[in-house]
């Protein structure tokens, strides 16, 4: 067995954090043990805790520092100049780069968030509510001023949120789109519609 090779740019946590979301993914997080991640790393498993503190640290890591990206996200683009369709278009973009980027991270925050102990439970859950409602108020506000048409907007935020997670069926069909195509034909999709 070895020593843990921080990356170019990640130390030996990060790669730790990356190899566990990849795991949690694969398995879900009850099912995966602290042996296996051990394996894929090719370190003696008590070596682990040499960098962490526990299985449920790995999950909250994932977890928050996923929340935490899409909020910072959010909040730089509520921040922009320029109509409030740009800003939604930049959201979605993001999310479809996020969802190609860090799969493993933002499938496990998607589906395993329900295995954080408390308080990390609460503060991730209250996290996505808020992050929901300023996507709602965002739309409301492009409603307001004649941007979009009027719809409920939480339907729109459901809508957009529920395409993009879509991309899962990509990461389990591998069809051969490129990223650039993926985003751009989603984004035209999602903001005008498929009817000629």
């Amino acid at each position: 067995m070895s020593k843990i090779k921080p990356g170019k740019n990640n130390s030996s946590k990060e790669v730790i954090v990356k190899k566990a979301a990849a795991l949690f993914r694969q398995k879900g997080y009850k099912a995966a043990s602290m042996r296996e991640l051990a394996e894929t790393l090719n370190i003696e498993a008590p070596s682990l805790y040499n960098h962490i503190g526990s299985k449920s640290e790995l999950l909250q890591d994932i977890c928050l520092k996923v929340a935490d990206t899409f909020t910072a996200n959010l909040v730089n683009i509520e921040k922009m100049q320029g109509s409030i369709i740009g800003k939604i278009e930049a959201i979605i973009r993001f999310h479809i780069k996020m969802m190609l980027e860090n799969f493993d991270e933002v499938f496990v925050a998607n589906h395993e968030w329900k295995h954080l102990q408390e308080p990390f439970f609460t503060d991730f859950l209250n996290q996505r509510r808020n992050y929901e409602k300023r996507l709602m108020t965002l739309i409301e506000r492009g409603i307001q001023k004649k941007e979009l048409e009027k719809n409920n907007s939480y339907i729109v935020v459901l809508t957009i949120l529920s395409a993009v997670r879509g991309l899962e069926f990509r990461q389990r069909h591998k069809k051969n789109i490129s990223a650039k195509i993926l985003e751009d034909t989603m984004v035209n999709q999602l903001l005008n519609g498929i009817v000629k």
